[in-house]
């Protein structure tokens, strides 16, 4: 049986991803580190440059003939990227914020999109020595010192009643978040850090639904979506509308949603006026 074409892509984003987080750890560390602000308000620092170098040199070295669009680099217009038809999507590090204020929440992202889906995804959490990945059809894992596993959305016992477990941003309003669920569920509250680690907690069982209310790129779904989905969830526009990657001008996000256990009715939970969203 031939090898799936993607394992080889799968073994080089891994690897790419674990030698940028060891940098990057080594910065977060050391504290030697420079932060800055761009244009959009958001924070960057001297590390996410480092692991986007690292990231870029790697990836255009084994995979010369696929692009890169990057958080950390200019990708131009689309008319620029819209022939693409297979590319790179990465965010060197996710969770910038939580870098700086040292809570530990931060993630290196590579994605593979194919024909505009998201078709691998690899996610590493520095502190911690865990890698999350997924190819598409193949499954969803998990690999850190002390484990090395297939992993899997909760399934719920009763989709109706079950206690829900909200993955929620340390840096967002609980209330705001709160108040767009429905009052006839009894909830739990998880505080994280990156958009990713949340998605990775709902893949692995930890959390039941995430609600991102905010400005996001596209690299900070990309390898989510991947790996939510090859463990049974779905990442949608909070809309349920579906995301989409490398269609518009912009590569801004729409507030988006994470969800867990498909035998769940989301949309009876999660109640999003576009009216009043923001």
């Amino acid at each position: 049986m031939s090898q799936d074409p993607r394992q080889a892509l799968l073994d080089i984003a891994k690897s790419a991803a674990i030698k940028a987080g060891k940098v990057v750890l080594e910065i977060y560390d050391s504290g030697d580190f420079q932060a800055y602000e761009k244009d959009d308000d958001s924070p960057v620092t001297s590390a996410d440059y480092k692991a986007n170098e690292i990231i870029m040199e790697i990836l255009q070295k084994e995979t010369p003939d696929i692009p890169i669009m990057s958080e950390e680099s200019n990708n131009g217009d689309l008319d620029h990227r819209k022939d693409w038809q297979r590319y790179w999507l990465i965010d060197p590090i996710d969770g910038t914020q939580e870098f700086i204020a040292r809570s530990g929440d931060f993630a290196v992202n590579i994605a593979l999109v194919e024909n505009n889906e998201p078709v691998l995804g690899v996610i590493y959490w520095p502190p911690g020595e865990t890698l999350y990945y997924a190819t598409k059809g193949h499954g969803a894992f998990k690999s850190c010192p002390l484990e090395n596993k297939q992993i899997q959305v909760r399934s719920f016992d009763k989709p109706l009643d079950d206690v829900v477990v909200i993955a929620i941003s340390r840096r967002q309003s609980r209330e705001k978040v709160m108040s767009r669920m429905t009052q006839e569920r009894t909830y739990q509250t998880l505080p994280l850090g990156s958009c990713s680690l949340k998605a990775c907690f709902i893949a692995e069982g930890k959390a039941d639904v995430f609600l991102r209310i905010g400005v996001t790129g596209e690299w900070d779904t990309g390898a989510s979506q991947c790996i939510v989905e090859e463990a049974g969830g779905n990442i949608l526009a909070a809309d349920f509308a579906p995301l989409t990657y490398n269609l518009r001008n912009t590569t801004e996000n729409p507030d988006f949603i994470v969800m867990g256990d498909r035998q769940v009715n989301w949309q009876n939970i999660v109640h999003y006026d576009l009216g009043t969203a923001k």
